[in-house]
């Protein structure tokens, strides 16, 4: 049982994805303090409120809304999002499309020649391989005539 668990973690794919969701944490960090200290204060400026958390908001009963607080939430995902696509994505898209095109060209499939041949081949692979004149009587290994005698 722990053998199988050790080989699950020690799969390539399960350390790449692990090392993928601490990269991402770390980066998202970093687009979350940029939206936090330099976007949400421009838009808490323009709107007039000292935090954009404090746009919108009030109370219904006892109750407190914020609508602030979703357009933060909206904004450092579309910012974590842009920034991942940006950074990540699009370079990495563009080198697969560069290495796609210093590829040769997928083989063409074989002839119908060659596709015969090869269901001869696989149907002689496992038979007597001597060879056998055309299915029509024509003549066969026996009804070849000796060679002449060189002089």
């Amino acid at each position: 049982m722990l053998k199988g668990f050790r080989d699950f973690v020690l799969r390539g794919n399960v350390i790449d994805l692990a090392v993928a969701v601490v990269i991402g944490a770390a980066f998202a960090t970093i687009v979350t303090a940029l939206v936090d200290n330099i976007v949400n204060p421009l838009i808490a400026a323009i709107v007039g409120e000292p935090n954009i958390t404090q746009v919108g908001t009030f109370a219904i009963n006892g109750a407190n809304f914020s609508i602030g607080a979703v357009l933060q939430a909206i904004l450092n995902f579309l910012f974590v999002a842009a920034a991942v696509y940006f950074v990540l994505v699009a370079p990495m898209n563009k080198v697969a499309s560069m290495r796609k095109q210093g590829e040769e060209a997928a083989p063409e499939a074989p002839s119908e020649e060659v596709l015969l041949l090869s269901q001869i081949r696989d149907l002689l692979g496992g038979a007597d391989t001597t060879v056998v004149g055309p299915p029509g009587g024509g003549a066969g290994p026996d009804d070849i005539p000796p060679a002449a005698p060189a002089r």
